[in-house]
């Protein structure tokens, strides 16, 4: 199947990657709930420990909890593909918390002409979660 990824789409996917990027180095669940749909899912693991939850848990743990707490957040894009109303894009974080990297993979969903994050699913990659 081809891709009809269009420069107008890819802008719109990348300003809702930028909503969540913005609002994890910030601690800022506004943000972040600009990014998501209301019935999104996150799955991974932290520390060892899952964190199979509804986005509206993760508001809770990121909200006045910037991840740029140190000033070495980093977040690139590192791909993005998408077909009519579907997208996916691989978010690459590092220097969360201060040394936490995460592999972040999103399912976006073009819904009554918005684009919004309906799945995050992430890999813990390196790095202490601070105390």
């Amino acid at each position: 199947m081809a891709t009809t990824e269009t420069a107008t789409e890819r802008d719109a996917i990348a300003a809702v990657m930028q909503h969540y990027i913005d609002g994890s180095a910030e601690g800022d669940a506004s943000k972040l709930k600009q990014a998501f749909h209301p019935e999104a899912r996150m799955y991974g693991s932290l520390g060892g420990q899952r964190m199979d939850i509804p986005i509206t848990e993760l508001y809770g743990f990121i909200d006045g909890k910037p991840m740029n707490s140190d000033g070495n957040y980093e977040a690139t894009i590192t791909s993005m593909d998408q077909v009519d109303d579907a997208a996916i894009a691989r978010l690459d974080e590092s220097g969360c918390w201060g040394t936490v990297s995460f592999v972040d993979f999103f399912s976006l969903a073009k819904i009554e002409g918005e684009w919004q994050i309906v799945n995050k699913v992430f890999a813990h990659t390196g790095g202490e979660l601070p105390s």
